[in-house]
């Protein structure tokens, strides 16, 4: 019989009914904040990971879509070498260094990129290049020398003689976005091993091991940081530093750093190392150039040794490792000495990490500090860059051109660009000190000026300077710009005269045009044009009226071939803009670009064939692939034989005419041209073109004013010392005369043919079958009355050759 348990005493019961009621209520509170904390903590974790998957959509959308915005880069033409010619004329040395190629000395070794001059020679070791239409191999190149011309090209270590050779493009710009980064990718394939040994060295030993984050390399950081008493030393990964190069802001926060740590493991759980590691490399920043970021181990070999990543030494790459932590506080341009020290550190610390060997070490200490010369922003050719995006404008967003790395070859000749900048430049500054009151100290109402040079028979262009300074205004005066074009529109009206028709043209070179006063009636009332010289000259020869101007000769014969006609040759042979039917038209009323002006010219020199300006050849997108090619655009406009008529008018022009004062320096070779000044001298103008060559100058302010000179004082010097820099001096080719055109001997004075009786003579040119039909003296003088001694002379000249005759 099991004993019973114990009646409880007062005290006992009084003790136990106490402590029962406490427990309930402890339990009660307890449970409660249990209930309390798991729902927050269930709530913390909720949030945190909505925070999480959407950190997690922000590192997948940008790692999978679209990692880097790379700018499209322009190039210019390639530069053609070739035995013959004057390597002082076009810079050949400027041009090396502007592409990045290194001087070395005697005693050193070449490699890719560098030339070494010695006594009438020069050894250049050229880059490959894959230039769509003219790809080039890797050469070792030596250059003969006599005085200023190459006298031949050999190619070692053969000694195959070569006919010419092609420099590489120059990079003449890029299309940035708002943050002006410049990138050239690259593939962790084509990174040399010892480039991502010297990365690891200083930014990230374990990187092939953690998982986003490294503890041990915090904890040595807090440690160093501690001991100096300040920021010493950081502990991001590269994972870390990509993440926060790609989605973060720079501040210092604990909420960013989180941030960052979490959008690291992020990084690392979803993509394998070798992603994360392209990625990194692609995207580190390395330093300015100007206005422009350099970004990234491909743009930051280029930069500093002017080759690609695939290229470096192991001291080379050393150095970009070194300089990473603060590119421009350690830019080697700066202390190349200490740039040198750093280096060595760093490969002091790849040995250490058993990444080198001591004798790889050793090369690598003694290796010189060869870096590529800094070269010039080329921001001369700003304008044309411009001229280039509008062009490509209907085919490829400026999204695509700012993002997409597209490399873009064009027509732009570096060499013409810079001695057309610097021509308008010195040529504006020149007049206004020579005409003070052309001066302004407000730069947008200055004095402003354009030259555009286009190749006649392609219609490419090879330099355009749109105004004197682009970072004052933007607006391209070649192409967007429209001027009343004055004298330079009269050629239109002489080429109405002398095109074939039914029945012949309406006028031969021989013919003669009346330069008396005129009146014609517009619904404005009478039209009375008046000269330069506010004279009238009676009957003269076309060609007279030409190379003079005369104002009233040329009005009076589109009168008489009729404006419509006038109108039509002008459309044809390339002004896209609206041409009134009125009068007043045939002395440069309308209102038209410059780049049309060049267009129109260009259709002479290229024998009556209109070609498409054009400002692109090649595009290729970054995997190589050719998205667009070079297609030659023209249409035959023009009889060749009339366009050869309108050049040779031109030619007297240049040699005898208006714009004589081409000749003024000693510029030398054919030269076609007009002047141009419109009324109150508002714009000046200067066209002309050679055989290989089309040029137009304007001048005048973007709120038109008078400059109060004719265009012979300010278009035309610009025009002379542009071509005569760019030429020497000496102008190649000729203007040679097509099919269906014959010569005759003329009298100048009366347009007939010239026979024995004639005191005078010169040989002129005709289309075929309009040759004058009647003769000197029994012509008569056409225009004219002979005086006495004229009559005399004729009567002397047909006595002599009766003598003759018996």
């Amino acid at each position: 019989m099991s004993a019973l348990p114990r009646k409880p005493t007062r005290k006992t019961a009084k003790r136990r009914s106490r402590g029962g009621g406490g427990r309930p209520r402890l339990r009660w509170w307890l449970k409660t904040a249990a209930l309390a904390v798991g729902s927050v903590g269930f709530v913390a974790g909720f949030v945190f990971a909505g925070y999480v998957v959407r950190l997690d959509r922000s590192v997948r959308e940008r790692f999978e879509g679209q990692r880097f915005r790379v700018p499209s880069r322009v190039y210019s033409a390639p530069s053609i070498l070739y035995p013959g010619l004057d390597w002082k004329l076009v810079d050949l040395e400027g041009t090396l260094v502007r592409l990045g190629y290194r001087k070395v000395a005697a005693t050193a070794e070449l490699e890719s990129g560098s030339y070494l001059w010695s006594p009438s020679r020069l050894r250049v070791q050229l880059r490959a290049f894959s230039h769509p239409s003219r790809p080039e191999p890797a050469r070792d190149v030596v250059f003969v020398l006599r005085g200023s011309q190459i006298e031949e090209i050999r190619e070692l270590p053969a000694g195959n003689e070569l006919g010419a050779v092609l420099l590489e493009p120059e990079p003449i710009g890029a299309y940035y976005g708002p943050d002006r980064e410049q990138r050239a990718l690259v593939w962790l394939e084509d990174v040399p091993r010892h480039l991502v040994d010297a990365v690891f060295a200083v930014e990230d030993r374990r990187f092939e091991s953690h998982h986003g984050i490294d503890p041990r390399r915090i904890a040595g950081a807090m440690l160093a940081n501690l001991r100096a008493g300040r920021v010493a030393q950081g502990g991001s990964t590269l994972t870390q530093q990509l993440v926060k190069n790609f989605f973060l802001t720079p501040e210092r926060t604990v909420r960013r750093k989180v941030q960052e740590g979490v959008m690291a493991l992020l990084v690392e759980v979803r993509y394998e190392k070798r992603e994360i590691l392209q990625a990194y490399l692609n995207e580190i920043y390395f330093g300015q150039r100007g206005a422009t970021a350099a970004h990234g181990v491909g743009e930051a070999s280029k930069l500093y040794f002017g080759k690609t990543a695939a290229n470096l030494s192991v001291a080379e790459s050393a150095l970009l490792a070194a300089i990473i932590q603060s590119p421009n506080g350690k830019s080697p341009y700066r202390d190349p000495e200490r740039a040198v020290e750093r280096r060595n550190l760093v490969l002091e610390l790849m040995h250490r990490q058993g990444r080198i060997s001591e004798a790889a070490l050793q090369r690598a200490r003694q290796e010189p500090l060869r870096l590529a010369a800094v070269t010039p922003d080329p921001g001369d050719a700003r304008f044309f860059l411009d001229l280039l995006q509008r062009q490509l404008a209907s085919s490829y967003s400026s999204e695509v051109l700012e993002t997409e790395g597209l490399r873009i070859y064009s027509t732009l000749d570096r060499r013409a660009q810079r001695i057309a900048a610097d021509a308008l430049r010195e040529g504006i500054e020149s007049l206004e000190k020579r005409y003070p009151r052309l001066r302004s100290e407000d730069p947008r109402r200055a004095l402003q000026g354009c030259i555009v040079a286009l190749r006649p028979q392609t219609g490419e262009v090879i330099a355009l300077v749109g105004g004197r300074d682009y970072s004052v205004t933007q607006f391209d005066r070649c192409s967007q710009a429209r001027r009343q074009t004055g004298s330079v529109f009269k050629p239109f009206v002489y080429i109405a005269a002398l095109e074939p028709r039914p029945g012949g043209p309406f006028a031969t070179l021989a013919s003669f045009v009346d330069d008396s006063p005129l009146e014609v009636r517009t619904p404005s009332g009478p039209w009375r044009p008046a000269n330069f010289d506010h004279k009238f000259h009676g009957p003269v020869p076309l060609r007279e009226a030409l190379e003079r101007s005369y104002n009233t000769a040329t009005a009076r014969l589109a009168q008489d071939v009729g404006i419509a006609r006038v109108i039509d040759v002008a459309k044809r042979m390339g002004i896209s803009s609206d041409l009134p039917a009125v009068p007043s038209l045939a002395l440069g009323t309308a209102i038209v670009s410059p780049l049309e002006v060049a267009r129109a010219y260009a259709t002479l020199a290229s024998g009556g064939i209109r070609p498409e300006v054009q400002a692109a050849e090649d595009l290729v997108n970054e995997d190589g692939e050719i998205l667009q090619r070079r297609r030659l655009r023209f249409e035959r406009v023009l009889d060749p034989g009339t366009a050869f008529l309108a050049t040779s008018l031109l030619q007297g022009v240049a040699d005898r005419g208006t714009a004589a004062g081409l000749r003024a320096g000693g510029l030398r070779g054919p030269i076609a041209a007009k002047t141009g000044t419109t009324t109150a001298e508002h714009d000046l103008w200067l066209v002309g073109y050679t055989p290989e060559l089309v040029a137009v100058v304007w001048l005048g302010f973007d709120e038109p004013r008078s400059l109060g000179i004719p265009s012979s004082q300010g278009a035309l010097p610009i025009w002379r010392r542009f071509v005569e820099i760019l030429t020497g001096g000496e102008i190649r080719g000729a203007f040679r005369p097509p099919p269906g055109i014959e010569t005759a001997d003329i009298d100048p004075r009366s347009g007939a043919l010239a026979s024995w009786g004639c005191p005078e003579r010169r040989s002129e040119y005709f289309l075929a079958g309009t040759l004058p039909v009647a003769t000197c003296p029994a012509g008569g003088v056409a225009g004219r009355r002979r005086d006495r001694n004229e009559e005399e002379s004729v009567e002397r000249g047909f006595l002599e050759w009766l003598r003759r005759q018996l």
